[in-house]
């Protein structure tokens, strides 16, 4: 049988490939802008990507569940039919979204599996208040 000091080396060493091989297993997709990603679209087409943007003004459509993101100069379609939503998905929100880069019908158009917004400001309900 093992000495007491051998068992607690390999449980040691065999706690520490498992908690390395999940960090690197379950590495997060880097999160880039919707002009990053639209400079080169093509490059990411298939791809899992992390986009982060604000919701186009009157962009939500919940029939078609598809709403814009916008940057400084590109926009991309988020599809959020299979999506989890948090609360607060509204106009000029800004919005973290997740998923598949596909081209259809001419436009590049995000299939997202999650979609994050921010926390409104409580400055923007005093605002609105006045």
């Amino acid at each position: 049988m093992w000495s007491r000091r051998t068992r607690i080396m390999v449980l040691g060493a065999i706690v520490t490939l498992g908690l390395l091989a999940t960090v690197l297993v379950q590495a997060p997709v880097p999160t880039q802008t919707v002009d990053e990603i639209m400079v080169n679209p093509d490059s990411h087409l298939g791809d899992e990507v992390a986009v982060r943007g604000e919701v186009l003004d009157g962009s939500i459509d919940n029939g078609t569940m598809v709403f814009t993101l916008e940057g400084e100069s590109y926009t991309l379609n988020i599809r959020y039919t299979d999506a989890a939503v948090s609360n607060g998905l509204g106009d000029n929100r800004t919005v973290y979204a997740e998923g598949i880069l596909l081209f259809e019908d001419g436009t590049y158009v995000l299939d997202a599996s999650t979609i994050k917004t921010s926390c409104p400001s409580k400055y923007e309900e005093e605002a609105d208040l006045e």
